[in-house]
């Protein structure tokens, strides 16, 4: 057998894994080193230009250890590099096979050199965390041993321990374990689609007389979603999906702080019902994408109530806040909600993905049941094996509850929680230097670990304001230098272009925020030098941007 032909488990697995775990990380380590930032500087055409180099074209390819790729001529592309001539780069030139870990390290050091990396304190746009260590080697098991999570004879030990988990993360919200249910699933879009699912089935099975998820949607209704303007993309995508349109999305006004005004929601509520339409669910937002706000949950579950409404809530970023003392009590009213997504690589520094989608009711799951002869019959059922197969959108399923039961076990929810708040305080370490600073501006003071704000051009006019925003973040892109979110506030208008710092690296120091800000502004400043430049206006025109 082929020297890559070794497989990862059973009794040799682990030796056949040792040599190249060992090339991985040195790939890590040499990339890293070559990067020297938080992200490859070139832009899109240079790291285009180092991936083809570095699979390789008819004449040139990648050829030292640590991934060194040579300067591409020529008209390759990396496509070529799949050819069986002696071209691929896990190939000789003779197209013999390579040495696996030696093609292991150069392409894992391709990788890391061309990645941005959420481990580097300037790396700081998404929600986008650096893992825990403890977290990627418990994937690494899963991986090796490959159980799927469609039926138990796949999965035994993971079907047990995903469900352990389930109970213990319905507790943490507020759910009575005995009576809730909830799977793991890639992230908050598949947890929102659930969610949006289960309210489309029941409402518009009890307002149409039928079982929606067998007969279809009702054609003499129309559905309503009512969702934040800071709600989420995948509410609408969902709705999409789903059969009910996006326009059946209704657009809830929000505050200052992007968080849902529930006087509006009631009175859009009320017109709905007025004209005859279909109130589907109300979706509240526990963390918005951009400054982190958190709906008012308590009077957003008051209205469902009375509307008889569907109440999910979309807490793929707060939800991280239920870890921490300080912060949980900004998530009071989730218990009520009828649905709830969480994402643990977020607030929860796992490696993606790692979702969960939690109902307060068992029962609600029902649309999803589904009986497969050969996952899991029903024999095999009243037998005591159990199947998760109908809690899922998915079949083929890895067990990613598995990472994050390993970091509970080791960190407890009280460790965890210091990670949380470290990040909530860089996150107001920032926005005080923001407000010192005069030549930048915050939006708003912080509420988890998101700071938004902007740079402020010598102008002071709204449109240059969002063209040299938008320009510097291009720029720090380019040159290597940091990654920073861009994000529009709601409305209309020029103006509303901001930039964002998303906190998720409790090894970040205050020092190193500062610097990252002070990036910011430099190279806010280049581009106002570069601007005047190019319209030929005089040395010193642009008060307050030293040359």
């Amino acid at each position: 057998m082929p020297a890559g032909a070794a497989l990862s488990g059973g009794v040799a697995g682990p030796d056949a894994l040792r040599p190249l775990l060992d090339a991985v990380l040195a790939g890590l380590a040499d990339g890293a080193a070559l990067r020297g930032g938080p992200l490859p500087a070139g832009g899109p055409a240079g790291v285009a230009a180092l991936v083809a180099a570095a699979l390789g074209d008819r004449d040139h390819r990648a050829t030292s250890a640590t991934g060194e790729p040579a300067e591409p001529s020529g008209q390759g592309h990396p496509g070529e590099a799949l050819a069986d001539d002696g071209n691929h780069p896990a190939r000789g030139r003779a197209g013999e096979p390579a040495a696996p870990d030696d093609v292991l390290r150069r392409l894992t050091t391709l990788l890391t050199r061309g990645s941005a990396d959420p481990a580097d304190p300037a790396c700081a746009a998404h929600l986008h965390c650096p893992p825990l260590a403890l977290a990627v080697a418990a994937d690494l098991a899963v991986s090796a041993l490959n159980p799927s999570q469609d039926s138990w004879d796949q999965a035994p030990a993971a079907t047990e321990l995903e469900t352990a988990l389930v109970r213990d993360l319905a507790a943490l919200v507020g759910y009575d374990p005995a009576t809730a249910a909830g799977v793991i699933t890639s992230g908050g879009t598949e947890s929102n689609l659930m969610g949006l699912m289960l309210s489309r089935d029941h409402a518009l099975g009890r307002a149409g007389g039928h079982a929606t998820e067998l007969g279809g949607l009702p054609r003499d209704l129309s559905p309503r979603i009512f969702a934040s303007e800071a709600a989420h993309f995948s509410v609408q995508r969902a709705a999409a999906v789903l059969g009910l349109g996006e326009r059946a999305v209704t657009a809830v006004p929000v505050d200052r702080d992007l968080r849902m005004d529930p006087a509006a929601l009631d009175v859009l509520l009320k017109e709905a019902v007025g004209r005859g339409e279909t109130p589907v669910a109300v979706v509240a937002t526990a963390g918005t994408t951009d400054t982190g706000g958190i709906d008012p949950l308590p009077q957003l579950a008051d209205i469902a109530e009375r509307y008889g409404v569907w109440l999910h809530v979309d807490a793929a970023y707060g939800g991280g806040a239920l870890l921490s003392d300080r912060l949980a009590p900004l998530l009071a009213g989730v218990e009520r909600a009828d649905s709830l997504s969480l994402d643990w690589h977020k607030l929860g520094w796992q490696p993606a993905p790692a979702g969960v989608f939690l109902v307060r009711r068992a029962e609600t799951y029902a649309p999803l049941a589904r009986r497969a002869v050969y996952l899991n019959p029903a024999d095999d059922e009243e037998a005591g094996y159990p199947s998760l197969l109908g809690l899922s959108l998915r079949t083929t399923r890895r067990p990613d509850a598995f990472k994050i039961a390993a970091t509970l076990a080791a960190l407890g929810r009280t460790g965890l929680g210091r990670l949380v708040d470290t990040c909530h305080d860089l996150a107001h370490h920032a926005a005080a230097t923001v407000r010192a600073h005069p030549l930048l501006e915050l939006h708003t003071t912080p509420v988890l670990t998101t700071a938004v704000f902007r740079y402020r051009p010598a102008s002071g006019l709204p449109a240059d304001a969002d063209r040299v925003n938008a320009a510097l973040r291009r720029r720090l892109l380019t040159e290597g230098r940091a990654v920073v979110g861009r994000t529009e506030l709601p409305g209309r208008g020029p103006g509303r272009v901001r930039l964002k710092l998303t906190l998720l690296n409790p090894h970040t120091t205050p020092a190193q925020v500062d610097a990252l800000l002070a990036t910011v502004v430099a190279a806010g400043q280049a581009e106002e030098r570069d601007e005047a430049e190019r319209a030929g206006e005089p040395e010193g025109v642009l008060e307050g941007v030293p040359a």
